[in-house]
This record gives structure tokens, sequence and C-alpha cells, in this order.
């Protein structure tokens, strides 16, 4: 079976027996084989034509051994096509010069007279090299057209508001810079989607986003999880394993729930962001680590350094900037537009023909207190457009599991009128709030795991 032909290759040399015998071969296993004798052709052939590897001489007749024609033309044709790949056909007199292009931008050399196969080898290797360019080249590309798109003005992040216009004018004040960032607010109200608009902004926009969810961090996984471990260092250790620090290298750390780690782990954490070096479970070697830190909480910080909940200088080290997010309750002009991306979003997920929400519904909406803020929206939003066979979204969709509108909470003197989920909802809030959000200890409170408390805090938006 023939080997299928790919690749398309230019070859410049002012030697025309070169030319014939090189095409004459090369032919046979490549999809084309161009040439050209006159080097000053280069740019009307790379702007009129797509080649995959360039084969270009490092000397002409015009100057003979200098390899400075070489040179000029390497360069003319990288200015040309950044990703060009350019082999180079030198004399064994030449190496130097050539290893010297190579340093300039050129992918290889051959040395003439060429071996066919040695020849052919280089041309394969430099056609895979192209090849990975023109796909990184277009990953890149899809990566800023999606950044482009998620980045019209923090488009995933809804609300014109004047308190989130507050918000949007401080993520662009300090995205540009590479300040520790605190971002405050209830459940629900947003921050990780805060954190990654401030990411996208910022100079590292092309390296990685990496987040914690430190509430769900047990206390035995804390220093693997962040640090990284080595093989054997515990039980479950079975390969070297970098830590979410290593990860966001150049990149930006996000550590949510920031205020649910412990005296000792917060030491540690200090530790780390002072010296900017982390060291692997069970080693002694430290790895310097380059990262922007955009921490979140729902828990007053500062009342629980007074309490001696949290380490003062930890706050200093990861406030100098701090975001407060406002409660859904506090810009309910927002809510229409909440509303109505969500319902499109669902309407098109679920396949209904649902187009918006009622005068009525939207007027209740703004009138409830949103414990669960957007993501309480969000999910009520979802469960009346799966339940739902109006076409426009009426209140009793909206509200048949969320309770009274009016109230700003449920207390224990209407507890007669509520259903057993409302019930839950309230205990559960009255735990939280007792331990300052603290998910564990509100998980001990309640009889719960802390798995079986997270899934009910996603159950009801809290």
């Amino acid at each position: 079976m023939s080997e299928i032909k790919q690749g398309t290759i230019l070859i410049v040399d002012d030697n025309e027996d070169l030319l014939r015998a090189a095409r004459i071969f090369l032919k046979r296993h490549f999809l084309r084989v161009d040439t050209e004798s006159k080097p000053e052709n280069i740019p009307n052939l790379l702007n009129n034509e797509h080649y995959d590897v360039i084969l270009l001489d490092m000397n002409f007749t015009k100057d003979v051994s200098s390899g400075s024609e070489g040179f000029h033309w390497l360069n003319k044709i990288l200015e040309i096509d950044s990703a060009a790949v350019v082999v180079l056909i030198t004399a064994y007199g030449d190496v130097d010069l050539a290893v010297r292009a190579i340093k300039e931008g050129a992918t290889d050399f051959v040395l003439k007279p060429w071996e066919n196969e040695k020849l052919l080898g280089t041309l394969y290797s430099a056609l895979k090299l192209r090849q990975s360019k023109l796909e990184v080249d277009a990953l890149k590309g899809e990566k800023q057209q999606l950044y482009a798109d998620l980045d019209k003005k923090f488009s995933e992040i809804i609300g014109q508001s004047p308190a989130m216009q507050r918000v949007f004018e401080t993520i662009e004040r300090v995205a540009a810079t590479d300040a520790n960032v605190l971002i405050t607010g209830e459940n629900g109200t947003g921050k990780e989607l805060v954190a990654r608009a401030i990411h996208r902004s910022s100079h590292r926009n092309d390296e990685a986003f990496v987040s914690v969810d430190l509430g769900a961090v047990t206390d035995t996984l804390f220093e693997s999880e962040l640090f990284g471990h080595v093989k054997g260092s515990f039980t479950d250790a079975k390969a070297d394993r970098a830590g979410r620090f290593e990860m966001a290298n150049k990149g930006t750390l996000f550590l949510d729930e920031i205020g649910n780690i412990s005296p000792s782990h917060q030491a540690k954490l200090l530790t780390v962001l002072q010296n900017r070096r982390v060291t692997r479970v069970g080693s002694n070697k430290e790895v310097e680590v380059d990262i922007r830190l955009i921490s979140a909480t729902n828990m007053p910080l500062n009342e629980m350094v007074n309490s001696g909940g949290f380490r003062q200088d930890l706050l200093y080290r990861i406030n100098t900037i701090e975001v407060q997010l406002p409660a859904l309750r506090d810009r309910i002009e927002d809510i229409p537009l909440l509303t109505d991306h969500f319902i499109q979003h669902y309407a098109k997920k679920y396949n209904k023909d649902i187009v918006k929400a009622s005068e009525a519904a939207i007027s209740r909406m703004q009138k409830y207190q949103w414990p669960g803020n957007i993501r309480e929206l969000q999910h009520a939003i979802e469960r009346a457009i799966i339940m739902t066979n109006n076409k426009i979204i009426q209140p009793e969709d909206i509200f048949s599991n969320l309770g009274a509108p009016h109230s700003k909470s449920f207390n224990e003197e209407n507890l007669d009128q509520l259903n057993i989920e409302e019930v839950e909802k309230i205990l559960i809030r009255k735990a939280l709030k007792k331990f300052n959000g603290n998910v564990t200890q509100a998980a001990q409170e309640l009889g719960l795991t802390r798995s079986s408390l997270y899934r009910r805090l996603e159950k009801y938006g809290l």
C-alpha cells in the first residue's frame, strides 16, 4: 500500500542542478514540491502560497561563503510567517553558520551533498513540527476568541445596578496589577465568576486559572492538595504529584472558602505566600512558584481575627484589595436581567418554548429576599422551566417551593406552615450562622457528614 503524500515543500537555491535533483526525489514523498532559484522571489511566493517546510540555501552567488544572504532571507521568511519551518542547506565548512542560524529561528540544517534518506528524515521531522505549530496557533486563536466572547464587559457577570457597576470598576482597576484580591460576599453571589473575570483581564490570562474549594479539602489532605507530594510520602501517594500552587505557576490561584482553614494550616499558607516557595509533602526540596492569588469567603474575617479564629497577618497578606459582592436583595434591579439570562439558557437546555417571565413573576421575585442569592434564583428558574406548562413563567412556577416572597426569613413561629424541606433549610441556615459559615462545625451540629451538608447546600441553593 503506497504512502499517503502530505506536506508542501519550497526549495530555494541558485544551483539549478540541485533544485532539479531535489524536486525529482522529494515529489515522490510530499504532496507538492516547488523550487526557486532567485531568493528575491521568496516574499511573493510566501504571500501567495502555503508551505509547510522551506529548504533554504545559506549561500548564493552574490555572497558565496559568508552566509549573510542566508541570514537575510531567513529573517525575511520569519517576518512574513513567524510559524515558518526553515531547514538550511549548507556545506560542511559552514556548520558554525548553520548553528548560529538555528539560534536565530531556523529549525534544522542539512549538509550538501546530502544523503537522500537523511534529507527525507529531516524534512519529515520538520513537517511534524510545522503541524504542531499550526495546531498550537489554532488553539491559541480559539482560546483568544473564547476569552473575547467571555470578556465582552464581563459577560458572565450580569448586572447594571449601581452596586455591580462599582464591582466592575474595581475589577478593571485591580486586574492589571498582581495585587492579592479578597472577594467577599454571601454564598451564591458569584465570587468565582469575579475571580475568573479578574484573571481573564490580567496579564496572566494565557496561563492557568486554578481553583481550590478549601471548604471541601480535608485537614489531612490540605498540604498534599495545595503543595503536592512525592511518591510514598503517605499511604495513597502512588506517584509524585504537583500541588495546586505548582499547577497555577505563572497564572492565578483561586482559594475559595479561605475562612474555613484551621489555624495550623493558616500558618503554612502564610509561609508559602511570604516566600513564594512550596515544599511537597515528603520532600525537602523547595519549588519556586509565581502566582497571582485571589481568595474568597462568605465569613466575617475581621471578626474572626478579633476572636482568634483567623490570623491577622494572613488577612493582611491576602487582602491587598477587597471586592465586596452585593447580595441579590441589594441589587433587585438586576433580577429581570438575570431572569432573562437563565430562562434563555434553560429553555434551550431543556428544549422548552419559554421566552420570558411575566411582570407579576418579576415583581414578586424583586420582593423576595433570596437568601441563596443568584444561585437560588438560578435553581428556581431551572426548576420552573422543567415543571411548567406555561410559555411565560408565572409567579406560582417560581414560588411553589420557595415560601413567602415577602418574608425576609423563616422563623420558628411559622414552622407549622412549612414543609420538611423548608424546615431543613431553616436549620441549615441557623447552623451556618451560628458557626460563621464553617461547614465542618455546622455539619457536626446538624449530625450530618460534610458531604451530606454540601449536597443540601447545593440542593437548596444556600
